[in-house]
């Protein structure tokens, strides 16, 4: 099952409906991480999405936002400075706290970067933070508006153009990230920190990494990127770092214990919500560990079977095991079998097949049972039909059960 990525929002520091997107993987979350875009871009640039993407395939949820009055978010730009990109990264940590688990990872790309290292030290449940090309001051962004700081600094606005677009830059944003520091931030954060950069990055330069290195404490890893560019454009240096971050994370992430849990006894299932989504619930089965949830129709995520589908996996696995116990005892060469169960609520006056003394809408399911390279005569197709009657779990559907709930 291919990871599944979610539309979400939640309010900024500035009170505006921050846009952001929730890469989940396939089962259970080990983790979850906070993705900071670069200053001026957006949680859906290339590198965000690819990182994202690569750590929800290893197993590492991800929420990557557009900051106030960017990408998809609501507010206005100009009125953001680097002091309320941090806050709005504390309220995307709160809305990840509430509405799934803490982020134990923080990631920040460029001035997302350093906004990681601000924001690290109010949040104590982050056991690791990596950067990304990033400045070791926030006044490092101001050498991209060239002359227009003048202008800023004496009309108190001016139009910056970055990257090919226009941004409206007011002088509060050149007094706030003159008066930022990270030295003291990055020494006091008492996090895990890599330190991702490119040596021959144009934008920000390869001092800038050496500064933040040399203000952390241990434990702390540098990793060159060799020949990639600031924005890792290049589809392989992307996907590089989500591996080596992921590697590199698990040493310190309050994840899944290494041992197994004891299995549960036979004949007993253990079902409980993960808080993941509304519907998404760990099963545990014997030894085994699966993962149940709605279609997102239903308001799921689609990370698991439903329970109806599960109700069709039983039933045609119990139709082939059971098919399969007949062929053997008899002696008869059959070739693969499979089972294809599907599911329909219906009305019992206009179900011709589904027997007498039913009324009002039903629960119908089809079983198509395919052998694979048998010629099948009439006989023994007859005799399949009635030996799959037979398996247990048909029989238990047909049947009236007993359920007994007690809470305790």
């Amino acid at each position: 099952m291919a990871n599944q990525s979610i539309k979400v929002t939640f309010t900024g520091s500035q009170g505006s409906d921050l846009a952001a997107k929730l890469e989940l993987p396939d089962g259970e979350p080990t983790a979850y991480a906070l993705f900071a875009h670069c200053f001026t871009c957006s949680k859906d640039i290339f590198a965000a999405a690819r990182i994202a993407g690569q750590l929800a395939k290893r197993g590492i949820a991800v929420l990557r936002f557009d900051f106030t009055g960017l990408g998809a978010s609501e507010g206005e730009f100009a009125n953001t400075n680097f002091s309320s990109n941090v806050a709005d990264l504390l309220h995307a940590a709160k809305f990840l706290e509430d509405s799934y688990q803490a982020p134990q990872v923080l990631i920040g790309h460029s001035l997302g970067g350093a906004a990681v290292l601000a924001a690290a030290g109010d949040l104590p449940e982050v056991r690791a933070v990596a950067t990304i090309g990033a400045p070791a001051d926030a006044e490092h962004v101001i050498h991209n508006f060239g002359a227009k700081i003048d202008e800023i600094d004496k009309t108190g606005e001016a139009e910056v153009t970055l990257g090919g677009r226009s941004f409206n830059i007011k002088k509060q944003f050149l007094d706030d990230v003159r008066g930022q520091s990270l030295k003291d931030s990055i020494a006091a954060m008492k996090k895990a920190l890599i330190v991702f950069h490119a040596p021959l990055d144009a934008t920000v330069g390869i001092e800038n990494a050496g500064v933040i290195f040399g203000a952390a404490r241990h434990p702390k890893s540098f990793i060159s990127l060799d020949s990639a560019d600031h924005l890792l454009s290049r589809r392989e240096d992307a996907i590089y770092v989500a591996d080596v971050l992921t590697s590199w994370a698990a040493r310190f992430l309050d994840s899944v214990p290494a041992d197994d849990p004891e299995p549960m006894p036979e004949g007993f299932a253990r079902i409980e919500e993960t808080g993941n989504g509304k519907f998404q619930q760990q099963v545990r089965v014997g030894k085994h560990k699966l993962t149940a949830d709605e279609p997102r129709s239903f308001g799921g995520l689609d990370t698991g079977p439903s329970p109806y589908d599960f109700l069709g996996i039983a039933l045609g696995t119990c139709t082939a095991m059971t098919l399969r116990m007949y062929v053997d005892r008899k002696g008869i060469e059959l070739g693969r079998i499979s089972v294809n169960v599907s599911h329909a609520k219906v009305h019992a006056q206009d179900c011709v097949d589904c027997g007498e003394g039913r009324d009002g809408r039903i629960d119908r399911f089809e079983r198509k049972i395919t052998v694979a390279e048998t010629e099948l005569n009439d006989e023994l197709r007859e005799k399949l039909v009635e030996i799959a009657g037979k398996c247990p779990v048909h029989r238990t559907l047909e049947a009236s059960s007993a359920v007994v709930t007690k809470v305790e």
